[in-house]
């Protein structure tokens, strides 16, 4: 990543990350608020169903989530009656998952709070450490630095050390453990004494998470055009992330808008098309549909002279890095499912999918390439967080 760009885009907020000078994402926020996402309600319980052992839960602007009772075997109460969750208890609940077309917000009582170097996670104990933290004696280290600090916390939360953990300090480290837990006790306390769908925590909004959780010093230059969102920016690399304050430019040139000098209408209109051009001369056809997500990858005008396998492999090739870009410039996300070109060699094959899981380990959000079928189908499963931008388009 190269730069982020925050500017105003058809009454929405809009977060863009260019990588080698191409937008590599765009996130769109409500111009009147940000994303629910991760934020935290005092919800009421609307109804519990028990043949799927879930609650849907009232947390207020009109919204009502979906709460496992299998993967929440604790509440938080806010005002009960009894043990046992049911219609009209209040209970504390963190959104982990934007709702997505006709399917409701996911919501947890596992309250989890995320710091650059660190994430807090109440309800579920112990010391994690992000799949791209390979290094096994600075695991051991730290490991032992968190446990010792968090004797004094108590035994209700974990820690996940995030993939830029290894840039702090020991000292960096304990005062985000720090605050992160201030946050999570301030929550409880401020539950107590609030009143029903009061928002006890709102998350930043996306312009300042991008650059919370971009991978080290990846960011050469933050560019905004609005001075509230340059006052924010401004603010939060002061508190947080010093090192970075010189990169914060404000935009001024009122003749040539930001929107128009990243071509942002172009770009968003790029990501919502169906059809991808491959450089080959190949393209995809990129299909979401409420089950899953579908790509197709085809041989276009592509005039090579190579052998007919080389040619399909070469595509193919072409076609997994580009994929693994547009899953994240449009936030696909659940199952994906990917039609390559047919390829005959074994060894091709196999090259195919370790290109893949290489070009998809760069996403900041975990996706998984799980394997190819007999009908030569790859499967990959990315997390759900965000909406997809064809929903943060029309949002």
């Amino acid at each position: 990543m190269d730069k982020i760009i925050v500017t105003r885009w058809r009454n929405k907020v809009c977060t863009a990350a260019l990588s080698k000078g191409s937008i590599s994402q765009i996130m769109l926020e409500p111009d009147n608020g940000t994303s629910m996402l991760n934020n935290i309600y005092i919800g009421k319980v609307q109804k519990v169903v028990a043949n799927i052992n879930a609650a849907f839960v009232d947390i207020g602007r009109d919204k009502t989530g979906y709460y496992s009772l299998d993967e929440n075997p604790n509440h938080i109460y806010v005002s009960s009656a009894g043990k046992k969750l049911k219609a009209g208890d209040e209970i504390v609940v963190q959104v982990i998952r934007d709702g997505v077309k006709t399917k409701a917000p996911v919501l947890t009582s596992r309250l989890s709070f995320a710091g650059r170097f660190l994430v807090l996670t109440a309800g579920r104990p112990g010391i994690g450490f992000s799949a791209k933290i390979g290094n096994v004696t600075y695991k051991a280290r730290i490991r032992q630095l968190l446990e010792k600090a968090m004797e004094a916390y108590g035994e209700d939360m974990g820690i996940i050390v995030r993939t830029n953990g290894p840039e702090a300090s020991e000292e960096g480290l304990l005062d985000e453990l720090h605050l992160l837990n201030s946050q999570y006790r301030k929550v409880l306390s401020d539950a107590a004494c609030r009143t029903c769908y009061t928002c006890l925590y709102q998350s930043p909004p996306a312009y300042i998470t991008a650059i919370r959780d971009a991978y080290g010093s990846s960011i050469q230059e933050i560019v905004t055009d609005e001075e509230l969102y340059h006052e924010q920016l401004k603010e939060y690399l002061g508190q947080y992330q010093q090192a970075e304050e010189d990169i914060l430019v404000f935009y001024e040139d009122k003749l040539l808008p930001m929107a128009k000098l990243y071509s942002l209408d172009t770009a968003v209109e790029k990501a919502l098309s169906k059809h991808v051009w491959l450089k080959s001369g190949g393209y995809l056809v990129i299909e979401p549909t409420e089950a899953m997500v579908v790509i197709d990858v085809n041989t276009g005008k592509y005039s090579g002279k190579k052998k007919h396998q080389d040619t399909i492999f070469k595509i193919n090739m072409e076609a997994a890095g580009e994929i693994a870009r547009q899953l994240r410039l449009r936030n696909l996300s659940g199952i994906i499912i990917i039609d390559f070109i047919d390829m005959e060699r074994e060894a091709d094959k196999e090259k195919l999918l370790y290109h893949l899981k290489a070009a998809v380990s760069k996403d900041p959000v975990k996706t998984t390439v799980v394997d190819m079928t007999r009908l030569n189908l790859v499967e990959l499963t990315r997390k759900k967080e965000r909406k997809p931008l064809y929903e943060q388009v029309c949002e």
